[in-house]
């Protein structure tokens, strides 16, 4: 398959009612869209396959939707500190900051992202520090990691509960689904996320007339699910 073949096929998956919604929209960064969304952008990067020649070339379009499927179908082995670094700074349009550090994309695999994570979180720019908690919440899912331990996590909560109050709502929200990933790991981390989500209360992240419920961390860290969990 190459850039044509994957151009014909997001194409004929166009959205009418995303594309509308996407000529509205303040954040396309003067990218092209086809309003497909990112469950079925994942659905076609999965036909796809990996690919890193083929990801590189889907990164230089002026179309959204193969931005999101390079970030998708990039090889985690192959990714460079050079690449991120690049591409974190080319993230303002649409999900594309989402999906670059979370939704089990690709360089939330690499063995770079824990080392981006630390380095990004304290950053001044908010793109960084945005990806770095995202990276941090696909992290906080990795059991095989020794780096990963409890001290470290605990480390990162008492960051988050020092510093969100004065972060804007893009990096709050960030943040808050770290701290959300962390506190599902062990009833250690959940009593101490619980113990910041409980201070900071739900993040309102609505702009632009968005009407989306605002994200109530406790609720996740206090479900049935993880109170039976943590039981046992």
């Amino acid at each position: 398959m190459n850039l044509t073949d994957i151009l014909t096929l997001v194409a004929e998956h166009k959205n009418e009612r995303g594309i509308t919604h996407w000529s509205t929209m303040d954040n396309t960064n003067g990218l092209k869209s086809y309003g497909l969304g990112l469950t079925v952008l994942r659905k076609l990067a999965k036909k796809i396959g990996r690919d890193r020649e083929l990801s590189l070339e889907c990164w230089q379009s002026d179309y959204y939707e193969l931005k999101v499927i390079s970030l998708l179908i990039d090889e985690p082995k192959k990714i460079t500190v050079q690449q991120a670094e690049e591409q974190v700074e080319d993230l303002n349009a649409g999900m594309l900051s989402h999906v670059f550090s979370c939704c089990d994309a690709t360089l939330a695999k690499s063995s770079i992202a824990y080392d981006l994570a630390v380095s990004w979180h304290q950053s001044d720019s908010i793109p960084r520090k945005k990806s770095a908690y995202g990276l941090l919440y696909e992290l906080s899912k990795n059991k095989r990691d020794k780096r990963l331990t409890d001290q470290f996590f605990l480390s990162t909560i008492s960051y988050i509960n020092q510093t969100i109050d004065n972060e804007p709502k893009s990096v709050k929200l960030s943040m808050a689904t770290a701290l959300m990933g962390i506190g599902k790991r062990n009833l250690t981390l959940n009593k101490a996320a619980i113990n910041v989500a409980e201070r900071v209360g739900a993040i309102d992240f609505n702009e632009n007339g968005q009407k989306c419920e605002p994200f109530d961390i406790l609720k996740h860290l206090t479900s049935d699910y993880l109170k039976q969990k943590f039981a046992s």
